[in-house]
């Protein structure tokens, strides 16, 4: 079993900045990728960004040149810095990580004001 929290979401203006944590506890020691997912209301829950243990990264489309994912093994966490926000990025974000199953936080809104 993993267990997930996550922090660091809020309203931000077009073009502002908010940084996502996610500290795993638990089992961590058989994570390999730990990823951020978003939900938008009426949408499906989709991929932002994946970090395996190799340190190799996928985005979304819409999240490069933005968004950047990290990770610190030592500290079990994984991070996701956006910048350059939009709108459109406004959603429910999930901190999830891959370890034999996959394991979900509860969510950090994020609010995105025009």
């Amino acid at each position: 079993q993993v267990q997930l929290v996550e922090s660091g979401g809020g309203l931000v203006q077009t073009g502002g900045s908010l940084r996502l944590s996610c500290i795993a506890s638990g089992s961590i020691s058989s994570i390999n990728g730990m990823y951020w997912y978003r939900q938008a209301p009426g949408k499906q829950r989709e991929l932002v960004a994946v970090i395996f243990k190799d340190n190799s990264i996928t985005y979304a489309d819409s999240a490069k040149g933005r968004f950047l994912i990290s990770r610190d093994d030592a500290k079990n966490t994984v991070v996701l810095q956006m910048n350059s926000l939009k709108p459109e990025d406004t959603a429910v974000y999930y901190c999830a990580v891959g370890a034999r199953s996959m394991y979900w936080g509860q969510g950090t809104q994020v609010t995105v004001s025009s």
